[in-house]
């Protein structure tokens, strides 16, 4: 172990967002930055275009739908580190809307990745982090979206951040999957977007857990979600207005809140400004 040399990750992030918030972390973070992506080609490669543009990160395969390569990036931490001080979640996917994958299969892999897998890198990484860490969650417009299009029942449930526990969320996300499967998810409240249901699986997480740290003996661990907005990347099949830069800019905004901050925490931002996640008729 390295003394506890200060260290952040960044998920998915051998392109697009992901590259643009490991781009700024090496330019603002005092301590070692990880590139992580599934493609350990690929990501080898994003750590030598940075290396050109002289920002020295390093890289660590991670594939948050594959538990193992979790619990390997927990292991090197836990062993080179000592604990985790920032962890931007950003990796996740999203189906073209020419796919011609049926919905039940969209909501199946898209909740699997972008809720369940960021759910799993947290449950793995959150005992190493330090206090003062910052989480910070990607998430997305789609999440308000989809979120004013459940049922009013369902987004009462969904917005009550102080009674709804992570196992009610769990099963809630599962309700989705499922109810996706055999065509009855309208029927119990949910919007017509995999997408969108993943993503406000991913806000509510956030600020369930920020809700959770609060009684950790850490001290000053901050959590929040942001939508990084419409960005030239391939998920938007570069229809996106926002560079990668500028959609990176809240992401790092958050990642380097100062110590001690109150707020944003447990929150959802977009544009660095405190989004409303509230009940709204659909």
């Amino acid at each position: 172990m390295s003394g506890g040399k200060r260290v952040a990750v960044v998920t998915g992030s051998n392109k697009g967002i992901g590259y643009a918030i490991v781009r700024g972390l090496c330019k603002q973070f005092q301590g070692d930055v990880y590139l992580t992506a599934r493609n350990e080609e690929l990501g080898l490669k994003a750590v030598e275009d940075l290396k050109k543009e002289g920002c020295l990160a390093k890289f660590h395969q991670l594939d948050i739908t594959k538990p193992d390569t979790i619990n390997k990036l927990k292991k090197f931490l836990q062993d080179n580190y000592g604990g985790l001080d920032i962890l931007v979640n950003n990796a996740g996917m999203a189906y073209k809307q020419a796919s011609t994958a049926p919905f039940s299969e969209q909501a199946e892999v898209t909740v699997q990745t972008n809720f369940n897998g960021t759910l799993d890198v947290c449950e793995a990484l959150f005992p190493l982090l330090r206090p003062n860490a910052r989480v910070v969650n990607v998430s997305s417009m789609a999440s308000q979206f989809a979120l004013k299009k459940c049922k009013v029942d369902l987004q009462k449930t969904l917005v009550d951040i102080s009674r709804i526990t992570m196992d009610d969320l769990k099963t809630l996300m599962k309700q989705f999957v499922d109810s996706a499967k055999n065509g009855t998810h309208g029927d119990v409240g949910w919007p017509e977007s995999g997408y969108g249901a993943s993503k406000i699986g991913v806000t509510v997480m956030s600020m369930i857990q920020q809700r959770e740290l609060l009684k950790d003996t850490r001290q000053d661990i901050v959590v929040n979600a942001c939508c990084p907005g419409y960005v030239d990347t391939d998920m938007t099949s570069h229809k996106g207005h926002k560079t990668i830069d500028q959609g990176a800019d809240t992401p790092l905004y958050l990642a380097m809140l100062p110590p001690n901050t109150t707020s944003p925490k447990g929150n959802y931002l977009s544009d660095r400004k405190i989004g409303k996640w509230e009940v709204t008729q659909a």
